[in-house]
């Protein structure tokens, strides 16, 4: 056990615009499977902690919706999470993936103003599918902007060249106690984190068929004594007609996405998982105060 005096603490938020691999960095960073995934814009929706422990420093570790100026209540919650989780870090890493090049505009869309000893660290993804120009192309484009700017070219979804990132990131950790247990993974609830496992599911198999616009809840969590747990969820559609395609003809759809989240969940929290899945209609599900606040987002005008 580390001595006290000896412990590391911190926050570390990622931030970057939709896509650019951002859970996928948490993921990679936590050494286990926290924050949802798909090809989908916009499919980290709040703020998502997870705690990871590198060596001596336990950082908190924060994933955010993606950096896009939105029009709609639910936009403007996920990007005012983001601001939160900007200004509330002690080290800022800025991401970017390598083939959309280098947009420092985006940054505009954040506060003026984070911590005074905020660090910030550009992180350029996807190395793997970007040639040595578009590299150094994107390095200069920082550098102009940032002459003393700390750069680290990785591969968030292999897990090319992380080791330098983690190490730096431990060596800029403020020394404090440690905030949480040293095996706690996150700060997220069993019960929303069933949920999106359950969301992602319906965007990996249906990416083509199904709106940005569903929402996952999970309505009732049963545990029994020989350690199983029965979960009931509502998959929330916008329009009757996105009904059908989350169930199937003849239910089989809904059946893949019952199983393979029931599949994923038996493995994430490590015992046996009954899942029920039921789809309703809810036409107004955005303008929903609760939902907003289940989801940690604020329910602004």
């Amino acid at each position: 056990m580390v001595e006290i005096k000896d412990q590391k603490f911190g926050y570390v938020s990622i931030i970057g615009a939709p896509n650019a691999g951002k859970s996928t960095l948490l993921n990679a960073l936590l050494g286990s499977k926290l924050s949802i995934v798909s090809p989908r814009v916009q499919t980290t929706r709040f703020r998502l902690q997870g705690i990871a422990m590198l060596g001596n420093a336990q950082m908190v570790l924060v994933d955010t919706p993606g950096l896009f100026s939105g029009k709609s209540r639910l936009d403007r919650a996920m990007l005012d999470a983001a601001n939160r989780a900007y200004q509330d870090a002690d080290i800022l890493v800025l991401l970017f993936d390598l083939r959309q090049g280098v947009n420092l505009d985006l940054l505009r869309l954040l506060p003026a103003h984070g911590t005074t000893k905020q660090q910030r660290f550009y992180v350029l993804n996807k190395m793997d599918l970007a040639d040595p120009a578009r590299i150094n192309a994107a390095e200069k484009a920082i550098r102009q902007a940032d002459e003393g700017a700390r750069i680290f070219v990785i591969s968030a979804l292999h897990g090319h060249a992380l080791e330098p990132l983690k190490q730096a990131l431990i060596q800029a950790i403020p020394t404090a106690p440690w905030l949480y247990p040293a095996e706690q993974l996150s700060d997220i609830s069993e019960r929303l984190w069933a949920a999106e496992i359950t969301r992602e599911q319906i965007f990996l198999q249906l990416a083509e068929e199904v709106p940005y616009g569903i929402y996952v809840e999970t309505e009732k969590w049963e545990d029994f004594k020989n350690g199983a747990v029965k979960i009931s969820q509502i998959i929330v559609v916008s329009r009757e007609a996105y009904k059908p395609i989350i169930l199937g003809k003849g239910g089989t759809q809904i059946k893949r996405l019952r199983e393979a989240a029931q599949a994923q969940m038996a493995e994430v929290f490590g015992r046996e998982a009954h899942l029920f899945l039921f789809v309703k209609v809810r036409p107004d599900w955005q303008e929903n105060r609760q939902i907003y606040g289940e989801m940690g987002l604020e329910y602004n005008s």
